[in-house]
């Protein structure tokens, strides 16, 4: 079989879970196009805590973890079937890494679920989530992505879902298709080292626009997973589909496949 492909995906606003725009199209032609997978393991912005844990669950519920919009979204529903297995294979991965197997807290939250309605809107793809471990550096998030690639193998399909530019405090509404000027810069010279050299990103942290760009960590660094996986492969880093919306957040996504 072939190697399964990898994305990292810019989720921004979570009502791209139901709108169907130029981002959304793209993540769905990128599905559409690769492999049917046995699984999906998706590394999501959201689930951000102070240790490594992934879903071990046989049925994830449907995380709704945001506030403030219409209720269409809440009614969203995604049940997807979990796989305790590959939960299992991905925390064999990670050793010497101490994973926990978790059961019964978590589940799969809207940087996952908002990408997946498009990707496989039957719901029919076994889904496990990795937490994000707060405590480590950029490197280190590099690191596990380079652990998680032989899953790629084994037909594990890899997401990483979070955004370039995620600055919230400074949305501007009326900015529809486009990024303020600094935003739409840091976007473009991050877009410059994933497509020459991945290994460069954890160096972006020290980019003047970085602090504007980049407020809190947690919606950048599923792209140092995913730059991880282009590292550990000999494909080149491919452009699914850029941009920014609202001033302040990037959407620009990324794939690794053959």
């Amino acid at each position: 079989m072939s190697t399964m492909p990898a994305a990292f995906l810019g989720h921004g606003n979570p009502m791209n879970a139901l709108e169907h725009n130029r981002y959304t199209e793209a993540w769905s032609a990128f599905a559409q196009e690769a492999p049917r997978p046995t699984a999906v393991l998706a590394v999501s912005a959201h689930w951000y805590v102070n240790r490594s844990a992934v879903t071990a669950m046989a049925t994830p519920r449907t995380i709704h973890d945001f506030t403030g919009f219409p209720q269409a979204l809440f009614d969203v529903d995604y049940p997807a079937p979990g796989s305790p297995e590959t939960a299992a294979r991905v925390a064999s991965a990670l050793a010497p890494v101490k994973v926990e197997l978790d059961e019964g807290t978590w589940g799969l939250d809207h940087g996952t679920w908002s990408l997946l309605v498009h990707l496989y809107p039957n719901a029919d793809v076994p889904v496990v989530q990795l937490s994000i471990d707060a405590s480590l550096a950029i490197e280190g998030y590099f690191a596990l992505g380079r652990a998680l690639a032989p899953l790629r193998d084994e037909g594990v399909m890899i997401i990483a879902s979070g955004n370039i530019v995620h600055n919230l405090s400074v949305i501007d509404w009326r900015a529809v298709g486009r990024g303020a000027p600094w935003a739409e810069r840091f976007d473009e010279k991050v877009h410059d080292v994933m497509v020459s050299d991945p290994t460069e990103l954890a160096h972006m942290v020290r980019d003047p626009d970085y602090p504007l760009a980049v407020p809190t960590p947690e919606h950048f660094v599923p792209l140092a997973y995913f730059a991880g996986l282009a590292d550990a492969s000999s494909e080149a880093v491919q452009t699914l589909v850029s941009g920014c919306e609202l001033g302040s957040l990037s959407m620009t996504s990324y794939a690794i496949k053959s």
